[in-house]
């Protein structure tokens, strides 16, 4: 289970980039890093599950979480592509796609001032369950929660301005509006 999220809130420009480039080497390069090892193995195994955390973030452009969103972006195509040229061997590859869940997340990324971060959250526990399940069945890929679903629906069917500009809404810190 590659499981590796770390966001940092706020605008792109005032972010230090010390920390936007600790958020892409968490997120891409130690998710990759761990992925490829375990990979070899199982492939080398003719057996094996991974699964891939990535975000419904990865659908959206992402205002205030410009850098976090941009990497699961990166992630949840990875996982598609990783699961495409394992196709014939006994390795699935399944990707995790969750969307606000009740973790320190939000605390850690300096995200409590905002919508999304002071609003309602899904439960950890349910989210995990569900990305286990999926795993276990060698599914491609589950997005966790109906509200998640829909907000994926509406990601690919909306401009990409105007998603950004709903997305704005639920992370812009308060006092930046």
């Amino acid at each position: 289970m590659a499981n590796a999220g770390h966001g940092l809130g706020g605008s792109f420009l005032s972010q230090d980039f010390g920390e936007i480039l600790h958020v892409i080497n968490t997120n891409i390069t130690g998710t990759l890093h761990l992925v490829q090892h375990v990979a070899r193995g199982m492939v080398a195994r003719a057996s094996g599950r991974i699964l891939v955390t990535g975000s419904i973030a990865g659908f959206e452009p992402g205002s205030f979480q410009a850098v976090y969103n941009g990497t699961k972006a990166f992630i949840d195509s990875f996982a598609h592509a990783l699961r495409n040229e394992l196709k014939g061997t006994e390795v699935t590859v399944s990707l995790l796609m969750p969307g606000v869940t009740d973790t320190e997340f939000f605390a850690r990324a300096d995200l409590l001032d905002t919508k999304v971060g002071a609003g309602k959250k899904a439960d950890p526990m349910r989210v995990a369950e569900a990305g286990f399940k999926a795993m276990v069945k060698g599914e491609a890929d589950v997005v966790a929660g109906l509200r998640n679903r829909l907000e994926v629906a509406v990601s690919k069917v909306l401009p990409a301005q105007v998603v950004a500009q709903m997305h704005r809404k639920q992370l812009e810190p308060k006092g930046q509006g």
